[in-house]
C-alpha cells in the first residue's frame, strides 16, 4: 500500500515523559481503535537491552502487534531519517491489514520528525570533521560537546540526552558544515507536506512529584529485574556502542567499575532519568498541537483512556474513513 498524499493517514500519537504510563494507556487505545503501535523510543529499538529501555513484555502489549522494537543489534548505527523509513514501512504493513496506527513513545525528535515529514536525506557529513569531534570526545567528555550544542542550538540539545553521544557529535557536525543550526534546517524540510493527520495524546501530572516518585519506583524495579546483569553483559561486549550509552546502563557503569556503591549508582540513575524527564515535558510542551491528559485528575487508566477516546473522536480523525 502507497502512503500518498491524497488523502492523510490518520495516526494517534501517545506521547508524553519516561514512565508517565504511554505503554499501558497505548494499548488500551489500540483496543478501542483496531489499531497496532509504532514504537518511538531510541533505545526500545536495540536487542536484548530489555530492562534498561524499559521495553514492554509481551504480557504488557496485550496481544496488539507492536512495531520497531527490539530488531536492531546493538553494534548497528541509527538515525533519525533510519526511523522514518522505517515507520513508513510499518505503516504500510499496518494499513495493509485494515487496522489503524497509534505512535507511541517519549523520543520527540522521532515522534515530530516522522508525522510531520521531516526531510533528513540532504543532511551532509565530512570524516575530517566527525574525527576531530570524536578526539575532542576523548579529551574534553561528552558533557563539554553537549554544553556546546546547548549552547549554539538548544532546540536540538533539548531532544538529545546528553548520553547519546553519536547523535550529539552529529548535531555539531551539521552545524560545522553547514554553519545552520540542525532544528534550523528540520524547519525548512518542514515546506513539505505531510501525508499523516495526527491528534497527539500528551501525558502528564499536575503534582510532579507523583511523577518523581514512578521514576523513582520504576528503577527500584529494573534493580529488582536484573540491570546490574544486563548492564554487565553489555558493557563486556559493547561498552563504546550508542546502546551502551541508554540511561540505566550508563548510571550503573560506575559501580561495575568499582566506583560506585550499588546504592550511588541507583541514585544516579534516578536523577538522570527525573532530568530526562524534565527534557522531555520541555520538548512535547512546545508543540500547540497536543493535547494533555493529567493522568492524577482521573482514578484509573480506564478512565484516562474514556477522555483520550472523547478527544479522538472529537477530533474528526477517522471522519474519512466513516464516511467510506
Amino acid at each position: 500500500m502507497e502512503i500518498t498524499l491524497d488523502k492523510k493517514i490518520p495516526v494517534i500519537a501517545v506521547v508524553g515523559p519516561t514512565a508517565s504510563g504511554k505503554t499501558a494507556f497505548a494499548v488500551e487505545l489500540a483496543k478501542r481503535f483496531g489499531a497496532e503501535i509504532i514504537s518511538a523510543d531510541s533505545m526500545q529499538i536495540y536487542k536484548g537491552m530489555d530492562i534498561a529501555s524499559a521495553k514492554p513484555t509481551k504480557e504488557e502489549m496485550q496481544g496488539i502487534p507492536h512495531h520497531l522494537i527490539d530488531f536492531l543489534d546493538s553494534d548497528c548505527t541509527y538515525s533519525v531519517a533510519s526511523f522514518i523509513k522505517d515507520a513508513e514501512s510499518a505503516v504500510r504493513d499496518i494499513l495493509s491489514r485494515g487496522k489503524r496506527v497509534i505512535v507511541c513513545g517519549g523520543t520527540g525528535l522521532y515522534v515530530d520528525s516522522f508525522l510531520q515529514n521531516i526531510q533528513f536525506e540532504d543532511e551532509p557529513d565530512n570524516e575530517e570533521i566527525r574525527k576531530k569531534l570524536r578526539e575532542r570526545l576523548e579529551k574534553e567528555g561528552i558533557e563539554s560537546l553537549y554544553n556546546e550544542l546547548y549552547e549554539k542550538d538548544p532546540e536540538t540539545a533539548e531532544a538529545l540526552h546528553i548520553n547519546n553521544q553519536g547523535r550529539v557529535l552529529r548535531a555539531l557536525e551539521v552545524l560545522y558544515l553547514t554553519g545552520e543550526k540542525p532544528s534550523v534546517l528540520r524547519e525548512r524540510s518542514r515546506c513539505v507536506p505531510s501525508p499523516y493527520e495526527a491528534v497527539y495524546i500528551y501525558l502528564q501530572y499536575r503534582d510532579r512529584e507523583i511523577l518523581y516518585d514512578r521514576i523513582n519506583r520504576r528503577v527500584d524495579m529494573m534493580i529488582e529485574k536484573g540491570l546490574v546483569e544486563e548492564a554487565k553483559e553489555y558493557f563486556s561486549l559493547h561498552e563504546d556502542y550508542t546502546s551502551a550509552q541508554a540511561i540505566g546502563h550508563k548510571e550503573i557503569a560506575g559501580y561495575l567499575k568499582g566506583e560506585l556503591s550499588l546504592e550511588e549508582a541507583k541514585d544516579n540513575l534516578k536523577k538522570a532519568t527525573r532530568h530526562y524527564a524534565k527534557r522531555q515535558m520541555t520538548w512535547f510542551r512546545k508543540n500547540s498541537k497536543v493535547h494533555s491528559i493529567y493522568c492524577d485528575d482521573y482514578k484509573d487508566i480506564s478512565e484516562a483512556v474514556d477522555a483520550a477516546e472523547r478527544i479522538i473522536n472529537d477530533s474528526n480523525l477517522f471522519k474519512e474513513e466513516d464516511n467510506a
